[in-house]
């Protein structure tokens, strides 16, 4: 004889965090935002899920996207009160990309960044001049690549031409 539904156990709905970590980065949908450092802190307080992102850069137009879709996710799994914030300390560096995202960016064409610059406390003082980056090509790994543009598709890519193969890729600039 089975017990009626009243007694049965009643699952809630799934671990919030293990639900954000599944949202996609609205720019780069190869990799989630767990993957890419953006999300910081899923936890619950006083009944509500409050989600801590930070922005790749000051401005990055994907955070209203980023945060619509985190919301999306975790109403769809059941969870009613949820809060995104955003958080802006410690600033986001692409030190923070995983190493699966790392993996994924290069399976996806698109050549992940290299450590991020070293920055003493304070303020970041103004260098003139042009930067010097450097990236392998994802698709033969040829360090012998140029810089195209300083911006790609997105303000934090630049677009580069592998001098070996001679195939145009974008590059996950160092923050």
């Amino acid at each position: 004889m089975t017990a009626p539904s009243s007694h049965r156990g009643v699952e809630g709905p799934p671990d919030p965090r293990a639900v954000a970590e599944t949202v996609t980065d609205p720019e780069l949908p190869t990799l989630t935002l767990a993957d890419l450092g953006v999300l910081r802190d899923v936890r619950i307080e006083r009944g509500t899920v409050v989600v801590e992102i930070t922005p790749t850069y000051t401005g990055c137009p994907a955070m209203g996207v980023m945060r619509a879709d985190l919301l999306h996710a975790l109403h769809s799994a059941g969870h009613r009160d949820v809060e995104v914030r955003t958080v802006l300390a410690p600033a986001w560096t692409t030190d923070w990309i995983t190493v699966t995202g790392r993996r994924k960016l290069a399976e996806g064409g698109i050549a992940p960044p290299g450590p991020a610059p070293d920055r003493p406390e304070g303020p970041i003082p103004l260098r003139l001049g042009s930067t010097r980056r450097t990236a392998a090509c994802p698709l033969c790994g040829s360090p012998d690549t140029v810089e195209i543009s300083e911006f790609g598709a997105t303000a934090c890519k630049a677009l580069r031409r592998c001098r070996a193969c001679l195939e145009p890729f974008e590059h996950v600039k160092e923050i």
